[in-house]
């Protein structure tokens, strides 16, 4: 037989194609915030926690897919757009409830931060369905993640602290406010400018629940009390750089993280860079 006639055996390789299962992410840091004892971000796909317990609140977001979790012997889940709070002390677990897992952003509250007489009122209803709750859990991680920024942090979270209060623990009416509060808060933040300020700090010195504080003061000045730092910290700046004092000293003496907080504030208020600035100054 002609070989060109000859027949030929083809071997076909299948190959069976799994997709792969996304890495399993965590980050977790311990930020300079008065009453903040973790941040956690994770994307888990398989991880499934068993029971366990925590000593502080777990103030909880998912931002891709859902978590299913026991608490208190009740079946509970967390889709987006919810605020889950799990009390401290009080046993769970969790695992993704899709194929794909679930991607959360978790902030561990000392019990003080909210108070013990929450927990009963938690375990009976942890998931909040609240759109402006969970934009401003988003916000405090956005900005726990940016050194230097620990002022609205505190504020961020006394005004989730209140919300919180309102949906487990809803009062009648509010206090009004005490005559002469901003101002006070105003006379403090002058008086600190270039130290490292806490709001904890400032509501015991003006005898004020935080969160009360910073509405107080956004109602008088127009905006919250780390904006107005800010602005009065940034003002100093445009003199002591005009005055030829280089970018990095002037972030060390306003009290600036570095000088890329310093750097990032000055642009987004100014238009400009430290640096450019300063170089393009007359006389």
């Amino acid at each position: 037989m002609d070989r060109a006639c000859r027949p030929h055996r083809r071997r076909i390789l299948y190959v069976l194609c799994v997709p792969a299962t996304p890495p399993e992410e965590t980050t977790a840091w311990r930020p300079r915030v008065p009453g903040v004892v973790e941040v956690f971000h994770a994307h888990f796909t398989a991880h499934r926690y068993p029971m366990h317990v925590h000593d502080s609140w777990t103030l909880l977001i998912v931002d891709d897919g859902a978590v299913r979790y026991d608490l208190d012997r009740h079946h509970r889940g967390t889709p987006r757009d919810t605020v889950s709070l799990l009390p401290p002390h009080v046993p769970h677990n969790g695992s993704p409830a899709t194929e794909d897992g679930f991607r959360k952003r978790v902030v561990y509250l000392e019990l003080d931060r909210l108070g013990s007489e929450l927990i009963g009122p938690a375990v009976d209803g942890p998931d909040l369905a609240d759109p402006l709750l969970h934009r401003r859990v988003g916000q405090l991680h956005t900005v726990l993640g940016a050194p230097g920024e620990e002022l609205e942090a505190e504020s961020r979270l006394a005004l989730i602290a209140e919300r919180l209060h309102r949906h487990l623990r809803p009062r009648a009416t509010a206090a009004p406010p005490a005559p002469g509060l901003a101002q006070g808060l105003r006379d403090l933040l002058d008086a600190r400018l270039t130290e490292r300020t806490t709001l904890d700090d400032a509501a015991h010195r003006l005898h004020a629940h935080p969160a009360h504080l910073v509405r107080t003061f956004t109602a008088a000045f127009g905006l919250p009390p780390h904006q107005y730092l800010t602005a009065r910290r940034i003002d100093r700046a445009r003199r002591l750089l005009l005055d030829g004092h280089p970018p990095a000293a002037v972030a060390t003496t306003l009290g600036f993280h570095d000088q890329s907080h310093l750097n990032r504030h000055f642009r987004r208020i100014v238009g400009t860079t430290p640096g450019r600035f300063a170089g393009r100054r007359r006389g």
